[in-house]
């Protein structure tokens, strides 16, 4: 018994340390919205050049205004209120050089925030090599020759199974 009190002595410790620092945490950490609510957000952040990216804006109690997003990517936009955020659409230029670019969002309130647009330098993917069709691909006919031969082997597999039983049957 005295290996089970020391266990039991143990877990307890443990388990009381685990409550200290999860008190702890839970007091000391600070929320996640605490101060103003300013954001811009770009949707996919990472595009390719010609790719229309939604952006989404929030300008903490002025989302009944418009306001403006500027970017290298692709200029100035104008956001527009829309379910409660600032929303717009923009397409990057084709011609636009991949590279990091910031997206800044300025307020009617004159609150700003910034976020990043990545655009990236991605091929197209080409087709596969002109090899032909394959030795069968073209052949009229080869799907009916290939069902008429499986059903074949078929008939023969039930065949043999049938005269194989039958033989054994008789022979007892």
């Amino acid at each position: 018994m005295p290996v089970l009190t020391a266990f039991q002595r143990a877990l307890t410790r443990a388990l009381t340390v685990l409550g200290l620092v999860g008190a702890f945490v839970l007091t000391t950490v600070a929320p996640a919205w605490a101060g103003e609510n300013t954001f811009v957000e770009v949707v996919p952040n990472s595009a390719q050049a010609g790719t229309r990216v939604s952006i989404r804006a929030g300008c903490d109690n002025a989302n009944d205004r418009q306001a403006d997003v500027h970017s290298d990517a692709f200029g100035r936009l104008v956001l527009r209120p829309d379910n409660g955020f600032l929303t717009g659409q923009v397409t990057i230029p084709g011609s636009k050089e991949p590279g990091d670019y910031p997206v800044n969002l300025r307020c009617d309130n004159g609150r700003t925030a910034t976020t990043t647009l990545t655009v990236l330098n991605m091929e197209q993917p080409s087709k596969g090599p002109a090899t032909g069709g394959g030795g069968t691909a073209g052949a009229p006919g080869t799907g009916s020759m290939l069902m008429i031969g499986g059903l074949a082997v078929v008939a023969l597999a039930v065949g043999f199974g049938f005269f194989g039983s039958r033989r054994t049957g008789a022979g007892s």
